[in-house]
């Protein structure tokens, strides 16, 4: 019973999610700001079907067929997905966005519904191939088990609620966080043995923060001058998205690369 006190998963569900609030000026991702048009031109608004198309979780085109997302985001079997390409606000036509319905879903075959087990990881197989243009573009996926060092700088991406108990944001949102390293993470006063090596921390400064809404999206990295998708989006404290001391919390992508690439060889 204590890891449902305080774990919480980042996916709206559909009764909930998708409704036209009045949009103000000063909400924006915890701690960040609105996101540059295209700018992150892999992020996907992941939407499910219940009498209209609402927004529940974020994904990441990683080859033109197939979008990456978190488990916990598509383990629902009676829901029908879209994902929305090219998008910047989910409430108007941006006319740069392309709709693809989802064919098929590959879930990890280790996750089994608890978040503090992990393996929160799956791909979206799509129904046509998107169009890669200047508003759509393919996530670099890290090296096989790279991990990244304290403090390393990324950046949290989505439309999830910019503040605690509150609502999907219009527009793609943006924000700096830090990585929190394993070893910090997995303290005690942290998230202790609620987290595995396989996940990656970032934030719990308080501020920075993933949230409902932002599940499945990406943890952008950069190296080189090129941003590598670090993380799918998993869970925070049910305390609070921006509780201190419990950072947002991102299944590691690259503790999964060889299981992405069997999946979509098998295809």
């Amino acid at each position: 019973m204590l890891r449902l006190v305080i774990l919480a998963s980042l996916a709206l569900l559909g009764k909930y999610s998708f409704i036209y609030f009045a949009y103000q000026q000063n909400e924006r991702v915890i701690g960040g700001s609105e996101a540059k048009r295209n700018a992150w031109p892999w992020q996907v608004s992941l939407q499910g079907l219940a009498g209209y198309w609402y927004h529940t979780c974020g994904g990441t085109l990683i080859r033109q067929r197939w979008v990456l997302t978190a488990a916990h985001c598509v383990d629902r079997l009676d829901v029908t997905y879209r994902v929305v390409l090219g998008d910047h606000n989910l409430y108007e036509n941006d006319n740069t966005e392309q709709y693809i319905l989802v064919e098929n879903i590959i879930i990890h075959e280790g996750w089994n519904g608890d978040l503090a087990v992990g393996n929160d990881i799956a791909l979206l197989y799509l129904v046509q191939d998107a169009v890669l243009n200047q508003y759509v573009q393919l996530g670099k996926l890290p090296n096989e088990g790279a991990t990244l060092p304290n403090n390393y700088l990324c950046y949290v991406t989505g439309w999830g609620y910019t503040r605690n108990n509150g609502v999907v944001s219009p527009t793609l949102q943006q924000a700096p966080i830090l990585v929190v390293s394993y070893d910090v993470c997995s303290q005690p006063e942290w998230w202790g043995n609620y987290v595995t090596r396989n996940m990656v921390c970032a934030g719990g400064d308080g501020i920075v923060a993933g949230c409902q809404g932002d599940s499945g999206g990406p943890l952008n990295c950069q190296h080189d001058g090129t941003y590598y998708i670090h993380g799918a989006t998993s869970f925070v404290a049910a305390a609070g998205c921006d509780t201190y001391m419990k950072p947002t919390v991102w299944t590691r992508v690259s503790a999964y690369i060889n299981w992405i690439n069997n999946k979509i060889a098998f295809y």
